[in-house]
């Protein structure tokens, strides 16, 4: 759910501006290279230990994209579901199954944001800042495979009446709310799409509301041909909030309504606890008309019994627009 907890600062960058990294042995920069939803099969969550993806690495023209919300390390103690050290490998395990494309992730502290840059394969890199900035407070890190896709243009903005002021809260959010967006270029295709990743208030209705209407007109503003997905932590319910309206009435559509489902439609913040299905849906992947949905999912994966999150992942592989 949506971190409630003011965090310690974090260690490392404290720079203004965008924090850009790479994983494994890649470089960024020096690295080359819709359909109608159908009922899912019904399944109980992933066996244990299973190393079978449920979308996988994309192929062709087609980008795997990924939003998880991974929980910030509260530093619990080992062996407790919310453990970070026992569940890092677990997270590491999925990375290794699913192959995103490009991820976004939520709640991450600085030093679980290097932790996942080491886990992932060999290739990726990332763009975050923390929400206090630098490397202070919660990042809504996108990672994308930099052997694919190169970043042409990146910025943050905060939920706030002053979106420019790093570390603003003026909704009624006492915890510090952002986005992270990148502009990418697919090598592959020659095409761009721009990524954006939030994570919206877990407690003030007011500041949901308006934190999705200024992502609405921050995404309005881009090159209205661009591709966009939208992903995140929105803490209010799929289909039936405000929120949700605001989103999908300004030009983005719920891929998990418009794919093609491989899983059934689990609640995606099961607190470590096997998903319901039919429960509530929080985190979203959103794509604009120049997006064209595949398959769809939403993952509960784990291993050995435990879960990488309390959140579990959702999943689409997506097509950009001629």
């Amino acid at each position: 759910m949506g971190s409630g907890n003011e965090q310690g600062e974090g260690r490392g960058v404290s720079r203004r501006g965008v924090v850009l990294g790479t994983a494994g042995a890649g470089a960024a920069g020096l690295l080359a290279g819709g359909g109608t939803a159908r009922a899912a099969t019904r399944a109980a969550p992933r066996a244990e230990g299973t190393a079978e993806p449920v979308i996988g690495r994309a192929t062709g023209d087609r980008l795997h994209v990924v939003s998880f919300n991974i929980r910030y390390d509260a530093g619990a103690a080992p062996g407790s579901p919310d453990s970070w050290s026992d569940r890092r490998p677990v997270l590491a395990a999925f990375l290794e199954t699913e192959r995103p494309t490009v991820l976004g992730v939520q709640e991450a502290l600085y030093h679980q944001v290097r932790q996942v840059e080491a886990d992932l394969p060999a290739g990726y890199a990332w763009i975050g800042l923390g929400r206090e900035g630098g490397g202070r407070g919660e990042f809504m890190s996108v990672y994308y495979d930099a052997r694919r896709l190169e970043p042409l243009d990146f910025d943050h903005f905060w939920l706030s009446d002053t979106p420019a002021l790093i570390g603003s809260a003026t909704w009624g959010n006492r915890v510090v709310r952002m986005t992270t967006w990148v502009r990418f270029l697919d090598r592959r295709t020659g095409r761009e799409f721009a990524h954006v990743n939030t994570h919206l208030d877990h407690q003030s209705e007011n500041s949901r509301q308006r934190g999705a209407a200024l992502i609405r007109e921050r995404i309005a503003a881009f090159d209205p041909a661009l591709p966009v997905v939208l992903t995140g932590d929105f803490n209010t319910p799929a289909e039936t909030s405000e929120s949700y309206r605001i989103l999908t009435e300004g030009g983005l559509a719920d891929t998990w309504l418009t794919g093609e489902r491989r899983t059934p439609s689990w609640g995606t913040f099961p607190n470590y606890r096997d998903p319901v299905e039919g429960g509530t849906r929080i985190d979203w992947l959103l794509a604009n008309r120049h997006v064209r949905v595949g398959p769809v999912a939403i993952n509960p994966f784990r291993t050995d019994g435990r879960y990488p999150s309390d959140h579990v992942p959702v999943q689409a592989l997506l097509r950009l627009a001629g």
